[in-house]
């Protein structure tokens, strides 16, 4: 059979977390070196060879990741090379010299951000709030840029994995292009078939009886909002078209790429199919990341928050940026799972994890280091080296030692050595007071024979943990012994107010082998139900998960039971390379939705008793009781809802008023006139809304209604009721000035009462547009940057809007690359966002990264009253011209008033391809 790669799809993507200030560092000096016993000669002379390149590094170098110093030099220096023959520093340098890093900034500001761009470098993603400026930039400009007085580091551009479980061979694939995956979204498009295998295939659904207890409860989701954090939705209009996804609310500019959060997405809505969703990447950076899951929660009103992401330099032993967020947003209510990860555990010997104390071998390694770590507990024997077994190449491989973070004075550093010696890859970033306790390598295409050593370099010996994602420690084939421990879950899955989330099939088998002459993998109970005889996944990682401090870096130990419960994974979506879907990717979604289902019966639950829930109705499997594999065990939707008490709640709220001006029979308010405003409340939940009631009312000056209450009587699902109230606007009233309705829904039921309120405006939409014209010169849009380029476009004379539109211009149109006569220029449309921001600040976006490989627009009109999307363009209509809707409606923008200064903004957000903004229009409708 085939092996696999666990854990997962690895991207760059973001980095740990932020960097406390540095002060001027000094040379590393090293614990008195030790008579070496066990380390050959070779190993020696080269980790020697590397010792001395820490000994010399320059007040700047010393800010900068140990990966990236050595590859700077080796660029420069044929010395450095032929020191060290084999070594691999990890470091992805594109044919331009230029590589990915996360700036680590004392404090954050556009001068450094500035002086980044002046470097050559390309900006990624910024985040203020920590510090952290990412960006591609050429390998000799690292120094130059670590020596700024406000960077406090630079490292490589953290990345991160999914936890889906693919085989090797599929791992080894060659990814497909940018043009290539947008050719394959626009013939599924094309296709506009329903997936029939996906549309009757709902393996979850049955295996965690959750199709039976939306039967008996009826309860399908309503009222709550599940939203996913992944790769990417990249075919996500593919999924919506065939049926099997409704509207997705995707956080501005943040859709990422691949299609990991589109297959999460289907498995939340097939478990919850009346939910609303929402989508965030999580692929570019760690800072990117944090920021994402509290804007899920605090812009787009996210009630379950899911994710199957990993940094690598998240801490197993404090809460970290990430983490953080993940506590930040349940606290404000929000419920947050997690995958718990595919890196395997010690009971089915697929565990690539250990942890403990450091033992100091007295051995030592290299001519500068203090000493290696002894890995055989047995006093009269040592082991200096961890083997891996042969089919762990490829493999991201992490040191975290217990100092706090940003606050390291203890200096470990980490050495991967072939049979033959050769140091092979390493990591010896200077710790000396306020870096992370974190070293990082990558193992090679061949692992065979490799094996790896823990060193300290400098300092006390502390509780650390060595892990590897998607290999596992064995014995050698000379004579090592594997040592492995429990804990391999970490980081935000960890985390206080996170559920991680084990995995167990829920139908045929993984269909391949993890490693040659595994076990074979358990199968699950489909189309049946789960019960007490599962065994879950053998990849599922193990906890518990011991941390040493609190969040500020101050002592604080606790073992935290990790994960917390087990829910579904190989799984049938309609998304290819995901079908099915393996890994803990696929069963912290389908718990998530769980939850939300519970929420949907039971509105006024907290997120403790939601998990209370969770895990008191789970079913027990492998040990007896919690254990550290599957948690409380597996998820199941009907003994949750049982035991909740839940019901079909209502969920009645206003609509959209209409006006009816009594004096002339027009459809709008006008001065000193009253008008019949009739208002629907629709009742789009479970439960029927029993003596349902509206309170309308407004602040507007000298506006009256009458009466103040109608009954609307009992409404039962589906059905939409309306009453009319009269509503009178003084003589006095100027054209276009609000007239805020606000509708207050009261009716029996735990989601009552509900307020929406509406702004209507004195008068009739004029039918004039005044246009404001960019006519400055090109500005480029830069290449792969979300900070993209901006344009303002001053407002006078207005006042109010009553209508917008937006235009992309240009003389004549054409695809040519570079045509100087078109609005915007760009060879890869499809990489683009467009925002338009009001001089209030809020925000609509035009299109975000539609038109695949189709080039340039030109004569586009933005406008609500279009008949077709932007989104539904193919690359075949390029140029892009005609009348498209936005994909976030501009009546968002309305509301306020419309004088002042409107930004409109362009990213490209993915890279390669690049392009000029050269003209475009905004035109306003005001009241007559």
């Amino acid at each position: 059979m085939r092996r696999s790669r666990r854990g997962t799809t690895l991207a760059v993507a973001g980095t740990a977390v932020l960097l406390a200030a540095l002060t001027a560092v000094t040379p590393a000096s090293a614990d008195p070196v030790k008579a070496a016993k066990t380390i050959t000669d070779r190993t020696a002379a080269q980790i020697a060879a590397l010792q001395s390149i820490k000994k010399s590094l320059t007040p700047a170098e010393s800010k900068v990741d140990s990966a990236l110093v050595v590859e700077a030099r080796k660029r420069v220096s044929a010395a450095t090379t032929s020191a060290l023959p084999q070594v691999q520093t990890g470091v992805a340098v594109t044919p331009k010299s230029t590589t990915l890093v996360d700036i680590r900034a004392k404090q954050y500001s556009e001068d450094l951000v500035n002086a980044v761009r002046a470097a050559g470098g390309q900006i990624r993603a910024v985040s203020p709030e920590h510090r952290t400026v990412r960006a591609e930039i050429p390998v000799a400009k690292i120094s130059e840029i670590a020596a700024r007085g406000d960077v406090a580091r630079v490292e490589p551009g953290s990345d991160a994995m999914t936890q889906d479980v693919k085989s090797q061979r599929d791992k080894k694939s060659k990814a497909p292009s940018k043009e290539d995956k947008a050719r394959e979204i626009e013939r599924r498009l094309s296709e506009k078939t329903l997936s029939v295998q996906a549309a009757k295939v709902a393996e979850s659904d049955k295996a965690h009886n959750a199709e039976a207890a939306r039967g008996s409860f009826r309860v399908t989701g309503v009222g709550v909002k599940l939203c996913a954090l992944s790769d990417g939705v990249s075919s996500l209009t593919v999924s919506q078209n065939n049926g099997e996804l409704p509207a997705v609310d995707v956080l501005t500019g943040q859709a990422g790429s691949g299609d990991e959060g589109t297959a999460m997405l289907e498995i939340l809505h097939d478990i919850a199919p009346n939910a609303e969703l929402g989508f965030a990447t999580a692929f570019n950076g760690d800072a990117s990341f944090a920021d994402n899951i509290k804007k899920l929660r605090f812009d787009l009103g996210c009630d379950v928050i899911v994710d199957d992401v990993i940094y690598f330099n998240e801490s197993p032993f404090q809460d970290g940026i990430i983490a953080r967020a993940v506590d930040a947003v349940v606290a404000d209510g929000a419920m947050f799972f997690s995958s718990a990860g595919n890196q395997g555990n010690v009971v089915d010997g697929t565990s690539g994890h250990y942890e403990g104390q450091f033992v100091d071998s007295g051995v030592g390694v290299g001519k500068f280091a203090g000493s290696a770590h002894d890995f055989n507990p047995d006093p009269n024997q040592k082991q200096l080296f961890n083997p891996l077994s042969n089919f762990s190449g490829d493999t991201p491989t992490v040191l975290h030692w217990a100092d706090p973070l940003s606050q390291s004075a203890n200096d470990y550093d980490l050495y991967l050595v072939n049979a033959q010696g050769n140091v092979v890859t390493f990591s010896q970033n200077n710790q000396d007071g306020a870096q992370d306790p974190y070293e990082r390598i990558n193992t090679p295409a061949s692992s065979t024979g490799t094996r790896l050593a823990v060193v300290k370099y400098r300092g006390e010996d502390k509780y650390f943990a060595l892990s590897l994602f998607g290999g596992r420690f064995a014995d050698s084939n000379d004579g090592l012994k594997k040592y492995v421990t429990p804990g391999t879950t970490r980081g935000h899955s960890a985390a206080n107010g996170a559920i991680s989330v084990a995995a167990a099939p829920a139908a045929g088998a993984l269909p391949f082998d993890l490693e040659p002459g595994d076990p074979a993998n358990p199968k699950g109970p489909f189309p049946g139900a789960y019960d007490g005889t599962q065994k879950p996944e053998r990849f599922t990682s193990d906890g518990p998960r011991k941390t040493f401090f609190a969040p500020d870096g101050t002592p604080l130990a606790q073992t935290r039971q990790k994960p917390d419960l087990t829910a579904a994974d190989g799984v049938t979506t309609s998304v290819p390379g995901f079908a099915p879907f393996f890994g803990t990717s696929a069963a912290a979604p389908n718990a998530a939705a769980i939850a939300g289902l519970i929420l949907s019966g039971n509105p006024t639950l907290t997120p403790a008793e939601v998990k209370e829930a969770l895990t008191t109705t789970a079913i027990d499997i492998v040990e007896s009781g919690v254990d550290n594999r599957t948690g409380a065990g597996i998820v199941m939707a009907d003994r949750a809802l049982a035991y909740t008490g839940a019901s079909p709640q209502a969920l009645a709220r206003a609509q959209k008023p209409t006006v009816l001006n009594d004096n002339d029979g027009s459809a709008f308010l006008k001065p000193g006139t009253t008008s019949t405003v009739t208002v629907p409340v629709a009742n789009n939940g479970d439960g029927s809304a029993a003596s349902t009631s509206v309170v309308l009312s407004t602040t507007a000056t000298g506006v009256t209604i009458a009466p103040r209450s109608k009954y609307y009587g009992n409404i039962d699902p589906g059905q939409t009721v309306s009453n009319t109230f009269k509503v009178t606007v003084p003589a006095n009233a100027t054209l276009g000035s609000a007239v805020k309705l606000d509708a207050r829904v009261t009716y029996s039921g735990a989601t009552s009462p509900g307020t929406t309120s509406f702004t209507l405006r004195v008068g009739e939409p004029s039918r004039q547009f005044q246009t404001f014209a960019y006519s400055g010169a090109p500005i480029a849009i830069p290449d792969n940057d979300q900070t993209g380029v901006s344009i303002s476009l001053p407002v006078t004379g207005v006042g109010a809007a009553s209508n917008l539109k937006f235009s992309v211009d240009g003389a004549t149109c054409t695809a040519a690359d570079g045509a100087t006569t078109v609005g915007i220029d760009h060879t890869f449309v499809g990489d683009l966002v467009g925002t338009l921001t009001s001089p209030a600040g809020k925000s609509v976006t035009l299109f975000s990264r539609s038109g695949g490989t189709g080039s340039n627009i030109c004569q586009a009109v933005f406008t609500d009253d279009a008949a077709l999307p932007f989104s539904s363009v193919t690359s075949a209509q390029a140029p892009f011209t005609g009348s498209w809707k936005p994909v976030t409606p501009l009546s968002a923008l309305t509301a306020d008033p419309a004088d002042g200064t409107w930004t409109f903004k362009v990213a490209d957000v993915v890279g390669t391809d690049r392009g000029s903004l050269r003209a475009v229009t905004l035109s306003i409708a005001g009241w007559v």
